[in-house]
């Protein structure tokens, strides 16, 4: 009994995964700071930071692929700047960010790879990013700035058509 079932199990399971493709696969293989800079310009001009300064927070993404199969760095920027409100409005303080991943990325169509790398990886490092930022701003003398979540499927689609708009018009 235990040959007939032992025999029919492994077909089957086999036939299962000949039809089913492979789910694409990511792991993190390291993360480091590649730059950061955070400057209190309040503390330097010893001014008084409004209680609700205006932040603005801009993001950059790049990828690039290793020389290991498989594998991808993947670079998010941040430049965080907070003004003072109103009709003359001064730097309050300046954060800029540069936080890098090491990605295996398996599984992935080409056509694919490169939103896979630029929505999915991000999403992977972004906790790790709010969570520096917290702690820089709090360090640094200010309440904790706790980042909105990044919709990195938003900012992909923004980048692209920047890319495209940017693109010169081939003559037909």
């Amino acid at each position: 009994m235990s040959d007939t079932n032992g025999g029919t199990q492994p077909e089957a399971a086999g036939a299962q995964q000949g039809t089913q493709p492979e789910l694409p696969r990511m792991q993190v293989l390291g993360q480091f700071i590649r730059d950061m800079s955070f400057e209190n310009v309040a503390a330097q001009k010893a001014m008084q930071a409004n209680v609700q300064p205006d932040i603005q927070v801009q993001v950059a993404l790049d990828a690039r692929k290793r020389e290991a199969e498989g594998q991808y760095d993947i670079i998010m920027k941040l430049k965080i700047e907070s003004k003072t409100k109103g009709d003359a409005p001064e730097t309050v303080f300046l954060l800029e960010l540069e936080y890098g991943g090491v990605f295996r990325v398996e599984n992935v169509p080409e056509q694919q790879l490169h939103p896979y790398l630029l929505i999915e990886c991000p999403r992977m490092l972004f906790p790790w990013v709010r969570r520096i930022v917290a702690d820089v701003t709090r360090d640094g003398g200010f309440p904790p700035l706790n980042l909105d979540q990044i919709d990195f499927l938003a900012l992909y689609r923004q980048q692209l058509a920047q890319r495209v708009a940017a693109k010169p018009v081939a003559d037909a």
